[in-house]
């Protein structure tokens, strides 16, 4: 089996508001990487997977449910559990390389 190359040079779509695009997906389907942007706005979040974030660029903040706040900037890795419910706010243009584990 052969490694997959995370393409650091990911290009964001100038003409969306998030640009996603898939680098791995395991056969079964539940597990997957890539790369994900997002011009500047605001979001729900009811999460149905466990997901890993390494911000290349930007900044976001997140608001759980219970009225937490974390925000997160160029450089910082995070988890976001499956059952997570809160508000994801992009205030800078983000990039982000991203790993989802969706368990059945």
């Amino acid at each position: 089996m052969r490694a997959i190359r995370f393409d650091k040079a990911a290009a964001s779509d100038p003409d969306t508001q998030t640009t996603t695009k898939d680098f791995f997906q395991d056969e079964t389907g539940l597990f997957r990487s890539g790369f994900w942007s997002s011009k500047l706005g605001r979001s729900d979040m009811n999460y149905l997977k466990n997901e890993m974030c390494v911000l290349l660029e930007g900044e976001v903040r997140i608001t759980s449910q219970d009225g937490a706040v974390e925000t997160f900037q160029a450089g910082d890795t995070f988890v976001i559990p499956k059952g997570f419910k809160g508000v994801w706010e992009t205030i800078k243009p983000t990039r982000k390389f991203f790993a989802v584990y969706k368990p059945e």
